[in-house]
């Protein structure tokens, strides 16, 4: 889940490199010259500067299938979970942020800072119980991104998201960056000893908070709270970005930094694919040439580029054999 994409709230900063680095949003654009829109299910790009030229879904399928592309970077956000009915953060109504009433907290963002945790840490496992590991499955698009791993292009997936369904799908922690942390390990808060995720989880099930079996100080799983660093694997976008032949954004509102600036991080050459329902981040605001933009369902657009690709009957024997499902390929994620 895209776990920070949320309302500005002065006092917090950004886990940045450091803890330096403000948290910052970026604001939606409106206003100030020609609106740049695209029909739903629709590719298209425009270009800067004034030029424009046709670079389209099946342009991308093509780099690929030639393997003219072989080093993909991906970005993914809370859009890519919500078929797999995980809620987002910030929806009116169905968000976690619109239904934490019941945590008894003195606003939303509370749940996630960390001088309430350390004041009663009851109300995050609360919620992180939610969350505990098979309550949901991977979609089609996981598995897409597996598809993409096991053919060898996935350079690397970097993720929002603490839902942990990228790793469900199969996809190895080494290929992974997960920007925002993850239930898969945990640390005390006072010793810091480590601990592995499922640890923990023994505890929080039956609405126990875990504590240090040493110390017996609270033991918090490793997502990142505001006011917390970004895990050190973050820098390895610093390597990552500058060796992309392909850039592909699944289902985020590049809203949220650092995280958002990374699509601008490949070079200007490198083709980007956004696969979002809005027209997002440096996509809409810094256009390049090789941009492709396919709004509307992440899913749908994903299951086009598959096609594309002519991948089905491989996505298809992909998801039957990790679900069991003959018709996972048809009903996963719709």
């Amino acid at each position: 889940m895209a776990l920070w994409a949320c309302s500005v709230v002065p006092a917090l900063r950004l886990w940045g490199l450091g803890g330096a680095r403000p948290w910052t949003r970026r604001p939606r654009i409106a206003g100030g010259g020609r609106p740049i829109s695209f029909s739903a299910g629709v590719s298209s790009v425009s270009g800067s500067g004034g030029h424009s030229q046709k670079f389209l879904l099946q342009d991308i399928a093509e780099l690929i299938k030639t393997r003219a592309c072989q080093r993909v970077v991906v970005m993914v956000g809370a859009g890519i979970s919500t078929p797999s009915g995980v809620p987002d953060f910030r929806s009116p109504g169905t968000g976690y942020y619109s239904n934490l009433q019941q945590y008894k907290i003195p606003y939303p963002e509370a749940i996630f800072e960390l001088s309430f945790f350390f004041r009663d840490p009851t109300p995050f496992f609360t919620f992180a119980k939610e969350l505990y590991p098979g309550n949901y499955r991977p979609n089609a698009t996981h598995y897409f991104l597996r598809l993409l791993h096991d053919k060898g292009l996935l350079l690397r997936l970097y993720t929002q998201n603490i839902d942990g369904l990228e790793r469900a799908s199969g996809i190895p922690a080494s290929k992974l960056v997960e920007a925002h942390g993850s239930f898969a390990s945990a640390t005390c808060t006072v010793c810091r000893r480590p601990f592995p995720g499922e640890d923990f989880w023994a505890d929080v099930m039956v609405d126990t908070v875990p504590r240090c079996p040493v110390c017996t100080g609270v033991v918090k799983p490793d997502i990142v709270f505001f006011g917390e660093m970004l895990p050190h694997r973050f820098l390895l976008h610093l390597a990552d970005f500058p060796m992309a032949d392909l850039l592909l954004i699944l289902g985020t509102s590049l809203e949220v930094e650092p995280f958002a600036s990374l699509s601008e991080a490949v070079r200007s050459s490198v083709p980007r694919l956004l696969i979002n329902r809005d027209l997002v981040g440096s996509l809409a605001r810094h256009p390049r040439g090789r941009d492709v933009v396919q709004l509307g369902d992440v899913v749908h657009g994903v299951k086009r580029l598959v096609e594309l690709l002519g991948w089905t009957e491989e996505m298809r024997d992909l998801i039957q054999r990790e679900t069991g499902k003959l018709d996972g390929w048809d009903k996963l994620g719709e």
